[in-house]
């Protein structure tokens, strides 16, 4: 499998200054390498391939002095990256999307570039760990957690962040492959994400979504006094890092909330099942977008799915449609508004949780998709444990035998 572990880089200034100037040769070479490809589609009809726009490289060092002091393999990278960013395009549009054209990468805009294959080494010098970087520097890195001594390190990316610090993202390759999902998963579990608690589970877990008001307080104050500044001062400049700073804080620990309840679940669980939610179309809503964006779900699901493919979990996206209005016990409709939060069904009686009874639609249907069998019985009790509320800086399961028990037997048969 592969994998990506990023690291602090602990530059000095010298190495800042060369690491900015390798930086924007690269950039430079992007843009010339799009006009190259503006140039021969007009001349020849059609686009270049990416090996005739790579082959120009060596005659370009003739005359680009500053192109000879980049290793050449970061060079290539930057043609690839050019071409990649082309099919990205290409799918969009394929998707119905309207795209425009690829445009010249201002400084701004372009913030990395990647050593491929060769050219860089982990290295100890003086008792400390370094990243050498070919025709580069010997750079400080902070190694917090160890790579794997069966893992076989493919690249390095480079990148400058907006706060100005400097980080390296190592792509791994491991030999030996992730286990195989259990055919008969024992312990299932279905999940509905939401805003006032951001995931309640069948098992009555329910976990909080994370309280970042203080973080956008501090955010808000620092973007008014960034409108005060002149544009291009110095005290701009500074201003704008601490902006950078207030919205790396919020994505770092947005981040780890979310690292911490996928793995969670990754690891906990032999089947998952969630929504397939359309973020991008609730984000285009005029109402609750603001909350929708801070909650993250598509990341969320990203790295569930991912982390669920690592540990051997099977790991199954549902259609979301009437999850919240189907009764989990009788499978009537009822129609109920956003701010009624009891599932009361007028058909069969049974009172639940709003979105524990949604999450146990979500795990009904995940079964049905991957074909395990579901016991014909009601799935659920009468009252499920709705009072099982955590803090969301720490994931503690409720436990409820029950509930596990109805699960395993309903997979079982």
């Amino acid at each position: 499998m592969y994998y990506a572990y990023k690291y602090r880089l602990k530059p000095s200034d010298a190495h800042r200054e060369e690491l900015d100037r390798h930086r924007d040769i690269c950039r430079q070479l992007y843009n010339h390498t799009l006009y190259r490809l503006n140039e021969y589609q007009d001349e020849y009809g059609e686009l270049p391939s990416m090996t005739t726009l790579r082959s120009e490289l060596p005659d370009l060092k003739k005359w680009w002095d500053g192109l000879s002091d980049v290793y050449s393999k970061v060079l290539q990278t930057v043609v690839e990256r050019l071409f990649d960013n082309l099919k990205g395009l290409s799918a969009l549009k394929e998707n119905g999307y309207a795209v425009g054209q690829l445009k010249w990468k201002p400084p701004r805009e372009f913030r990395s570039f990647t050593y491929s294959q060769s050219g860089f080494k982990l290295d100890k010098k003086g008792g400390q760990a370094v990243l050498s970087l070919s025709k580069l520097a010997d750079i400080p890195i902070r190694l917090h957690r160890a790579i794997p001594d069966d893992a076989e390190l493919k690249q390095v990316t480079v990148k400058k962040e907006p706060t100005g610090e400097w980080f390296a993202t190592f792509g791994v390759e491991m030999d030996h492959e992730p286990p195989e999902p259990p055919e008969n998963p024992e312990r299932c579990v279905g999940i509905d994400v939401g805003i006032l608690k951001y995931a309640h589970d069948t098992d009555g877990t329910a976990v909080g979504s994370l309280d970042l008001s203080a973080e956008r307080e501090r955010l808000e104050r620092e973007q008014r006094s960034l409108s005060r500044k002149e544009h291009g001062s110095n005290n701009y400049e500074k201003q704008r890092r601490r902006v950078a700073e207030c919205h790396a804080d919020l994505r770092r620990k947005r981040r780890d909330f979310l690292h911490k309840l996928s793995n969670y679940y990754a690891r906990e669980y032999d089947f998952v099942a969630v929504e397939d939610l359309n973020v991008k179309g609730m984000l285009e809503s005029p109402s609750n977008s603001r909350n929708t964006a801070s909650a993250a779900w598509r990341t969320f699901l990203s790295l569930l799915e991912y982390k669920c493919d690592r540990e051997g979990t099977h790991f199954v996206a549902v259609n979301p449609r009437g999850t919240t209005k189907e009764c989990a016990a009788c499978g009537v409709s009822t129609e109920k508004p956003l701010w009624v939060r009891e599932h009361s069904c007028p058909a069969c009686g049974f009172e639940a949780d709003r979105d524990a009874n949604a999450a146990w639609n979500i795990l009904s249907r995940g079964l049905q998709d991957v074909g395990v069998g579901h016991s014909e019985e009601t799935p659920v009790e009468t009252a499920l444990p709705v009072d099982t509320s955590v803090s969301a800086k720490r994931v503690v399961e409720s436990g409820s035998p029950t509930l596990k028990e109805r699960t395993a037997s309903a997979v079982s048969e």
